[in-house]
């Protein structure tokens, strides 16, 4: 048992909480108990920037590989819950595509047509739900473009993702899988088996089988999958929500194009889509102020780390114009950073672009408050606007 009367806070801290409005609580645990127990967590929660980097640099003390790691229970074994050579192994085959020049050169083209359509789909109306009108069919059809599904639909992989995403969820609050998680990568499964199966036709899949077993390459592309889709549909409803919430920072991104990178930046550091990263402990260690027991259950909580006023002056307040902004962790860090990352600043970049530039009086719809919400995942369930 832990001693909880050493972490009052922590004692104190629900996960209703920080699903619903964590930064206040966030604050004081960084400032009193940076490295906390909390009950409702069966585990520690890291807030502070620089313990936060500590663990997700020490593959070796602080592993993702263990039984208890959500993604695992619901897809398998993949490059998200494995470390040291297995890892590098299934990350490998799919480094290339998602390189800086391999992510411009093959994906901006296609992010613009797709883009343009939806908007253009959306014109008329002069409102809309952007989260599942825009942003998320935004995402699916670029992750469908770059794993090269066959024979699936974008309404398909969107259910699949829906189901899996919710499965994670309930694992990583103490609650029973949701068993659609399993019904839903049953049929990612047949849709990738079928991709490797076409012949003559080439594809990052059928790629990465001729170094991984199908299972392997299934699992990996279920981790691609909800991680593409989540973190971007994410970063754009949580960078337009802080956008037309500070209508003074989003006239300085109109006046001046190139402050649209310091947007999207800021809103990852402020709102991160992945809130927390969960790691467990190989040995005992010593962790800022806490000691760490073998086996304990360690979250990093990227919310909490990228509003450490150490490194972030003012670190509640949107500015576009913060010069550090790329400091923030919202990719995570060490061996599991997002092996997507520059995909999903590209598809944000020109998803606002573009949503600025033809609907100039876009706004947020005031009879349709929106706030972001979610303990793992975060961002708001809905973003109604007008224009």
């Amino acid at each position: 048992m832990k001693d909880v009367d050493s972490f009052p806070l922590g004692a104190a801290t629900t996960l209703a909480e920080l699903a619903r409005d964590p930064h206040p609580r966030l604050a004081l645990l960084r400032a009193h108990e940076p490295v906390s127990w909390l009950p409702e967590l069966d585990g520690w929660l890291v807030t502070r920037r620089d313990l936060a980097l500590d663990v997700m640099r020490d593959a070796a003390t602080f592993t993702v590989d263990d039984p208890r790691f959500s993604t695992a229970q619901v897809v398998g074994p993949s490059m998200l819950s494995l470390d040291g050579d297995r890892h590098a192994r299934h990350r490998g085959p799919f480094n290339a595509p998602f390189r800086p020049r391999a992510v411009r050169d093959g994906f901006a083209a296609f992010i613009e047509r797709e883009t343009d359509r939806l908007i253009t789909g959306l014109e008329a109306a002069g409102a809309a739900e952007l989260r599942r009108a825009f942003a998320g069919p935004l995402a699916v059809a670029v992750v469908t473009e770059a794993l090269g599904l066959e024979g699936v639909t974008a309404a398909t992989v969107l259910s699949w993702y829906d189901a899996i995403v919710q499965s994670v969820s309930e694992i990583s609050s103490g609650r029973p899988e949701d068993p659609r998680g399993a019904t839903a990568y049953a049929g990612l499964r047949t849709a990738v088996e079928a991709t490797v199966a076409e012949p003559g036709r080439s594809s990052l899949l059928g790629a990465a089988a001729e170094r991984l077993t199908l299972p392997e390459v299934a699992s990996n592309a279920a981790v691609l999958m909800f991680g593409g889709i989540e973190t971007t549909e994410a970063m754009i409803v949580n960078a337009l929500l802080h956008l037309l919430r500070h209508p003074d920072q989003l006239a300085l991104v109109k006046a001046d194009d190139d402050l649209l990178d310091g947007a999207i930046e800021e809103s990852l550091r402020l709102e991160p889509g992945a809130a927390v990263v969960d790691r467990y402990a190989t040995r005992d260690t010593a962790l800022g102020p806490a000691t760490i027991r073998r086996g304990d259950r360690v979250t990093v909580s990227l919310t909490g780390a990228n509003r450490d006023p150490a490194v972030f002056p003012d670190p509640d307040r949107f500015d576009v114009r913060r010069e550090n902004a790329r400091l923030q962790l919202a990719f995570a860090h060490g061996p599991h950073h997002c092996i997507a990352a520059h995909l999903a600043r590209l598809e944000t970049r020109i998803a606002l672009q573009r949503l600025l530039a033809r609907l100039p009086a876009l706004r947020l719809d005031p009879d349709h408050p929106a706030a972001p919400h979610g303990l793992v995942f975060r961002k708001p369930p809905t973003l109604h606007v007008r224009w």
